[in-house]
């Protein structure tokens, strides 16, 4: 079943749906944020919000029932912690999709409705699972409370491939750059706002500390002016992750005190690569994580490539009992 058929097929069983709940851990729960970003910006009866999945299933909200939408996700649809509290929402009697690449897997089976996506083929490829899931949250407003916008960003879905394929083309020089300029950085600080706030996050713990054990911290723009900035230093290494859309002037002021203080930065910004003149304006706030986590994933391969480690080694994860 696709995004339309899963939701006309729940909004026929339960024509009353209070709640919409996003489960996950490490990148896919940062992959669920997005969804979570948009119904929370433009819902105005359904309550959403967004859970690792441990604590979804130690510390179960207690709305989380018959009348709820339970949206799970796991890459490979094994990850433990996420299909334990996929059967839990099951046994509250929620309405549980899974999203997984793999059909087969016990995320899958453990759900009602699956949406499996491809990962692998492209760096476009590798966005399918976060937009399969905003295109998942657009399809609930759009049938439980209508959505004035709806068009647009169909519309956006049927472009933001293509979009991303073709910016990775003309990236390499600037990601090579950046591999080489930042090396040996002692510490790396990645700030982005708005729906892309956990594509920030998901960088700095996932592509950095996981997979090239670099020390790394993540923090919304808006909250840089409340402690983080601190740190600004001459020299020390900032990526800034820049919005196309209305949380960009929160983006801006975070770049001009970095360049202030003349830290070491590398801005990646929407606009560079033309989104705006492919989505809406009505909409194009919630293409920016897809669009810039499409881009950085070739950042984060000539880190690896300059720094001799794989973005698949592991120290502990899959080799430890933990």
């Amino acid at each position: 079943m696709n995004v339309k058929e899963i939701v006309a097929a729940i909004h026929t069983a339960k024509p009353e749906i209070t709640s919409v709940y996003f489960v996950g851990c490490g990148a896919s729960q940062s992959d669920l944020y997005p969804g979570q970003y948009f119904l929370t910006a433009n819902a105005k009866k359904l309550r959403t919000s967004l859970h690792t999945a441990n604590e979804f299933l130690y510390s179960t909200p207690a709305a989380v029932g018959p009348d709820s939408i339970v949206v799970t996700c796991s890459l490979s649809g094994g990850t433990p912690e996420t299909v334990a509290a996929t059967k839990k929402a099951m046994e509250l009697g929620a309405e549980v999709i899974a999203v997984t690449i793999d059909a087969d897997s016990a995320l899958a089976k453990a759900a009602k409705y699956q949406i499996i996506h491809g990962f692998a083929k492209d760096y476009a490829a590798k966005m399918e699972k976060m937009t399969n899931v905003v295109d998942l949250a657009c399809e609930i407003l759009n049938t439980y409370e209508g959505y004035e916008h709806y068009g647009d960003m169909q519309d956006g879905f049927s472009k933001i491939y293509d979009l991303i394929n073709d910016s990775v083309k003309t990236l390499l020089p600037r990601a090579q750059a950046f591999g080489k300029e930042y090396k040996d950085m002692p510490i790396l600080y990645v700030m982005s706002s708005g729906a892309t706030a956990m594509v920030a996050y998901s960088f700095s713990m996932f592509l950095m500390m996981e997979m090239q054990w670099v020390p790394s911290s993540s923090f919304n723009c808006g909250e840089f002016f409340h402690g983080p900035f601190e740190m600004a230093e001459k020299g020390v290494p900032y990526l800034l992750l820049m919005n196309d859309g209305p949380t960009r002037p929160m983006d801006a002021r975070a770049m001009t005190f970095l360049q202030r203080f003349d830290t070491k930065l590398t801005v990646v910004d929407a606009k560079d690569f033309g989104l705006s003149s492919v989505i809406k304006s009505s909409v194009v706030e919630y293409f920016n994580p897809m669009l810039l986590c499409g881009v950085l994933r070739m950042y984060a391969e000539q880190v690896a490539l300059e720094r001799n480690h794989p973005l698949t080694v592991r120290r502990y994860m899959w080799k430890l009992e933990y």
